[in-house]
Order: structure tokens, then C-alpha cells, then sequence
């Protein structure tokens, strides 16, 4: 439904601005053909769809990288400052490179009390 998906880019190549090497995806699936190819993904996407447990995945909507060990740790090292304190998670099938989360705590209390009269400034007022 988003124009701007890799679902949309591997369906309907651009000639311009192309986010994907096409044929690379294709050379890592080991498919010989696009064509094929595109076929192959049209229907992992509809047989994925057509499950009833389809709901949001936190390791791709949370995670900087998902993939092998060797793949997630790369891509830590290549962003070594930027991901300061991440750490390399093994989930289920694979690893992720996330920052734990954290519970929200309410550290704002003395900020949101009523500030009462203390806060109180009167002008001096003069007549024209």
C-alpha cells in the first residue's frame, strides 16, 4: 500500500534512483532469472499475508540490523560511534544489533506542580 517499500521496488524496478541491486538480490536468493525472481517474492509476500499471525515483528521495526552474528557485528563495527552502548542480541533465528529498551519513568514531577504564587511578578503600572 506504501509506494515507497522494497515490495514496490523489487514489483516495479526503477530506471532512476534504484535503492536495490536487483541483480545482486537475485545472485544471494540463487534465483537465475528477475523475472523469476519477482515471482518467487510476490508469492513469499501472499503466502506470508494469507497467515493469520501477521503482526508487527519488533526485530525489524526496532533493530539497526537483523541477520548472522558476522553480518550484525559488521555493521556495529562500521557504525562503531554511532551505536556506543548497543549491544549484539541473539534472537530466535539470527541476531540483532538494538539498544535495550528502556521502561518510561516519570522524572518531571517538581517540573509539572502548580507553580503557585511564588512564580508572581507585578508590573508597576503607569498612567499616560
Amino acid at each position: 500500500m506504501w509506494p515507497f517499500c522494497g515490495y514496490n521496488e523489487i514489483q516495479s524496478p526503477r530506471k532512476k534512483n534504484v535503492l536495490i541491486d536487483h541483480e545482486k538480490l537475485r545472485a544471494l536468493v540463487g534465483i537465475r532469472s528477475y523475472a523469476s525472481m519477482r515471482l518467487h517474492h510476490k508469492g513469499w509476500i501472499d503466502e506470508y499475508l494469507g497467515r493469520q499471525e501477521t503482526g508487527r515483528d519488533d526485530k525489524w521495526t526496532r533493530s539497526i540490523a537483523v541477520g548472522s552474528k558476522g553480518f550484525v557485528e559488521k555493521v556495529r563495527s562500521i557504525l562503531f560511534g554511532l551505536v556506543k552502548g548497543r549491544k549484539v542480541k541473539e534472537s530466535g533465528d539470527g541476531y540483532q544489533l538494538r539498544e535495550p529498551s528502556a521502561p518510561y519513568r516519570v522524572d518531571f514531577e517538581a517540573e509539572n506542580e502548580d507553580i503557585g504564587l511564588e512564580n508572581t511578578h507585578f508590573w508597576k503600572s503607569f498612567a499616560d
